[in-house]
């Protein structure tokens, strides 16, 4: 009864979180917006309505997910039933970045409490009004003993990692997960990291040029490309580099204007200090289109670069803005000595209509996830797992996986009292030829 009873409270509490959020929608909108210029149409379909679906899912589904699942047993444990029982890990911080400040800060913490845990969230100060509103919901939904806000720079974040937890969930850039690795590792900690990279995107000569230039300029453009899985350069085949340069101008142009600044469909870089980095990964490069940029409103403008060096500032680290240099490759071994002289990327996109060409990427190249002939969507589905590897990150998150990541499971085998097998007890004596052959025979 104890176990119904606290799982009807966590379905309460979540039914009270989606009452709150949806209560609330229009003012997260306006506070994205606020806060980086977030078109409302972004604001919706990327943030509020996300962690909306998540919040039904997951009312939907907490009683099947959380009960205890049972599985075959083992002959050797004759007469048992076996079990796996999720228990929360406990105290959960949940650190959450600015580019996605709403979803990627509620999201993870539904399948917290969803889990059963208590849990801090520190959200981002580079989104103060997102981060305000936050901590008014969370407020209104929660005990403090239960969920807390809690705001501050990178010196509070410090300080509440040298406290101790029982799980940390982290989103964010590869150098600070390291940070957070680290902190982690001095109390054993476990931790999902969900970092970054430089994602490809290949385009090769069978590819339908039109649709991939509209769905590459689609996923570049969405949150002025600060996106974790936004195409961060692009790998065109060299015969079709020309026309597919002007078809991403076109697109670009179709979807913003002619002068995208004025667009109410374009968010701005977060502040000045990521908008003079973008500046700088420009410096000495061959701009074919864009380049355009104001210091007032933190705006630059979908920028094509033209053939960066490999060792150019541009090409050494994720870009995380507006910014798609493109390269152009003669062979597959063109293609395997850029993708491979970087680490394992958060996505990898690829467009073309060649099966056998498709397999082969998918097979020799590792990074977390992507789309054939399309870009940034696997996220829309829940049951894909979302997390990177290697450097892109450890740990998957989505739908079920959200609930289990937060999920301790606790292996249970309930063994019968009717049935006693001597077998397994000392003395051994002649035991050893029997055992050996009923271990055969399984």
């Amino acid at each position: 009864m104890k176990y119904h009873t606290e799982i009807a409270f966590r379905k309460e509490s979540l039914k009270k979180l989606l009452h709150n959020i949806i209560e609330n929608e229009e003012a997260i909108i306006k506070a994205l917006y606020d806060d980086f210029k977030k078109p409302a149409f972004e604001a919706v379909l990327t943030e509020t309505n996300y962690v909306i679906s998540d919040l039904k899912e997951t009312i939907k589904n907490i009683d099947s997910w959380a009960k205890p699942k049972k599985v075959f047993a083992s002959l050797l444990n004759f007469p048992s039933s076996d079990f796996i029982y999720s228990e929360p890990y406990g105290n959960v911080l949940i650190l959450s970045p600015w580019n996605y400040p709403f979803q990627l800060a509620l999201c993870p913490l539904v399948a917290a409490v969803a889990a059963g845990n208590k849990v801090t969230l520190k959200p981002s100060e580079l989104t103060p009004n997102t981060s305000n509103i936050i901590s008014k919901i969370i407020t209104e939904t929660f005990a403090v003993k239960d969920v807390v806000v809690i705001t501050g720079d990178a010196t509070i974040a410090q300080e509440l990692l040298n406290q101790r937890w029982d799980y940390i969930f982290f989103t964010g850039s590869v150098a600070v997960g390291k940070i957070v690795a680290k902190a982690a590792a001095e109390n054993l900690t476990p931790v999902t990291l969900e970092l970054g990279g430089k994602s490809p995107c290949i385009v090769d000569e069978t590819a339908n040029l039109e649709l991939s230039a509209r769905r590459i300029v689609w996923g570049k453009i969405i949150n002025a490309g600060q996106t974790c899985v936004a195409p961060d350069y692009i790998l065109v085949h060299h015969k079709m580099k020309a026309t597919f340069v002007k078809l991403l101008i076109q697109e670009i142009e179709k979807a913003l204007g002619t002068n995208p600044e004025e667009s109410s469909d374009f968010a701005r870089i977060i502040n000045l200090k990521n908008w003079e980095r973008q500046l700088r990964l420009l410096e000495n490069q061959e701009i074919l289109f864009g380049g355009q940029s104001n210091k007032e409103t933190l705006y630059l403008a979908p920028t094509l670069l033209d053939e960066p060096k490999m060792d150019s500032l541009v090409m050494k680290e994720e870009i995380f803005g507006p910014i798609l240099p493109i390269l152009s490759y003669e062979s597959k071994s063109d293609i395997e000595k850029i993708i491979s002289s970087f680490e394992k990327p958060l996505s990898l996109y690829l467009f073309s209509q060649n099966k056998s060409f498709i397999d082969e990427v998918l097979q020799k190249y590792s990074f977390g996830g992507g789309c054939i002939n399309d870009t940034v969507i696997h996220l829309a589905n829940n049951r894909l797992p979302f997390g990177g590897v290697g450097n892109s990150g450890m740990g998957a998150y989505h739908g079920k996986l959200s609930f289990d990541i937060f999920s301790h499971k606790k292996a249970i085998v309930k063994k019968g009292t009717w049935l006693d097998l001597q077998m397994r007890y000392a003395p051994y004596k002649d035991k050893l030829k029997t055992i050996q052959k009923l271990l055969k025979w399984m």
